[in-house]
């Protein structure tokens, strides 16, 4: 809880309102006063009954005017300030004090540095510049705005050092330390691609559920990092997504992300695709081309079912990932890149492994970091939301007004397996609200392919007691054959029990739609 209280400047009057918390046993975290006739009290949170006669108290202290709650300290408003202008500076920017350690760095300091995002640990000037003294400029007499042009990962940049100077009662000025500014030689400020921390694909990705959740942490941990990324997961759960999230969150976002299905071409228009090719190479190359490794240079690749290509293209790549170098079709000179290879997979890597099928050197090579996407069966709190997420996108995307969702529709997305996951989910969604008559999504306007024997098994249903699992299953083809049987009577019939008893088992799961059931 904070107050502002306006007073005038009195002796004594601070003392008096400190006194006044300690009689009301009262633990005071912070106070701010400002000679302006304004003084600021922080303390922890007080019932009602207490802080009632709190405020009518401190208005009686002589030299007291008024006294209001406030959201926040004058100092909280500030450091938020800081923080934000910080945040917004595309160019590296950190401060140091007068021994040279970090105390405040922005995140373009962080990207360049390759430091993450919850990394707190002390920093020093020279660890993150080492042939710079530092120290020689804090220990002078005078203290002035120093340039100085260094290179700092392949990259030239001005650095500007700026003195931070304190005035003392005496009109004395102390340099208590300095900021730092990289400022990059050719940058463009106005690029859209120059913000640090980017982190608006992981935005876009919904979790709820503490699977996804957890997945998407260790995504944004293994997003800063260089090495090869192995993603696994069935068709349509999002790899090329999260492919690209930690393509903006890595250091390399600056640079170009380039993904290629490897299931979908023959081998030479793979090879000409990713390394190149030169003029002549084919009969009507007439020009040479640059392939996705060079084009690409300093950002990252996406190669797509990674466990469909060829095995004479699995060696090209593992010579590739080896030293970065390659030779483009046609072409006797070797190329030298610097990029990040994400691999996405539906398969087991290991198993094609075992079957001859994959390089075992090439499967250790890629399957440095992996992350495995659960399907959506295995992430039912995040149907409804992603569901949502569609609707309202398709709704922006028609100009048009977001229709209610009824509970059938809800209760039918939340058992149906999605065998073809989160992008299934998309387009269902989609030819539904495609053909929507009225303002409320039902079961009616869904079509959905039959679950198999094979899609129907979820090994969600498999949790709890025998009775739990016995219901959850029995609400699971409440919930298709309803959508087919849009009436107690019908479904009563189908399943070859008396109409009471259907009509009692739909309100017990919440599958009723009186509205629509035309018994």
């Amino acid at each position: 809880m904070r107050l502002e209280v306006t007073c005038k400047d009195r002796i004594g009057l601070t003392r008096e309102l400190l006194d006044l918390l300690v009689l009301k046993n009262i633990d005071l975290r912070g106070i701010e006063i400002f000679p302006i006739g304004l003084i600021y009290l922080n303390f922890s949170q007080i019932d009602f009954d207490i802080f009632q006669p709190l405020m009518a108290e401190i208005r009686r202290i002589n030299g007291v005017i008024d006294v209001r709650t406030v959201a926040f300290m004058p100092s909280e408003q500030e450091h938020r300030a800081i923080w934000t202008l910080l945040e917004s500076v595309p160019v590296p920017v950190f401060s140091i004090d007068t021994k040279g350690k970090v105390k405040l760095l922005n995140p373009a300091t962080r990207l360049l540095f390759g430091i993450s995002p919850d990394d707190n640990s002390e920093k020093t000037f020279n660890q993150l510049i080492p042939n710079f003294n530092i120290h020689r400029f804090l220990e002078q007499k005078e203290h002035f705005i120093q340039m100085v042009p260094i290179t700092l990962k392949k990259q030239d940049f001005e650095m500007e050092i700026v003195p931070i100077k304190l005035t003392d009662d005496n009109q004395y000025n102390h340099c208590v330390g300095a900021f730092v500014l990289l400022k990059y030689h050719t940058i463009i400020y106005d690029h859209p691609k120059l913000v640090a921390n980017d982190q608006s694909g992981f935005n876009q990705i919904i979790a709820v559920t503490p699977k996804m959740k957890q997945v998407i942490a260790r995504a944004k941990k293994m997003a800063i990092m260089d090495d090869p990324l192995l993603l696994v997961g069935e068709t349509g759960t999002g790899k090329d997504l999260l492919a690209k999230a930690c393509h903006l969150l890595s250091n390399r976002l600056r640079y170009p992300f380039l993904g290629l299905n490897c299931a979908s071409m023959p081998d030479d228009v793979v090879e000409s695709e990713l390394f190149g090719y030169a003029a002549g190479a084919y009969p009507n190359a007439v020009e040479g081309k640059k392939g996705f490794f060079e084009q690409a240079n300093g950002g990252t690749v996406l190669l797509d079912e990674i466990g469909e290509m060829s095995p004479q293209m699995q060696i090209k790549l593992l010579r590739f990932l080896n030293d970065g170098t390659f030779r483009r079709v046609g072409e006797e000179e070797e190329v030298n890149v610097d990029v990040r290879i994400i691999c996405a997979t539906q398969k087991n890597l290991w198993e094609l492994v075992q079957k001859g099928l994959f390089r075992e050197d090439l499967y250790y090579r890629l399957n440095v970091l992996t992350l495995t996407l659960p399907p959506l069966r295995e992430r039912r709190d995040d149907i409804i939301p992603l569901a949502t997420h569609f609707i309202n996108q398709y709704c922006q995307e028609q100009k048009m007004g977001v229709p209610s969702i009824s509970a059938d529709f809800s209760n039918y997305l939340k058992q149906y397996s999605w065998p073809g996951n989160v992008r299934q989910l998309r387009n269902i969604v989609y030819q539904a609200m495609a053909q929507l008559s009225g303002n409320t999504l039902r079961v009616q306007d869904i079509a959905l392919p039959e679950h198999t024997e094979e899609t129907m098994f979820d090994e969600n249903l498999l949790e709890g007691s025998l009775d739990e699992m016995t219901k959850r299953f029995e609400a699971s083809i409440l919930a298709r054959l309803y959508r087919d049987y849009p009436s107690t009577r019908k479904l009563a019939k189908r399943l070859g029990i008396s109409h009471t008893a259907i009509a009692n088992k739909l309100r017990e799961y919440n599958l009723t739609n009186n509205k629509n059931d035309k018994s």
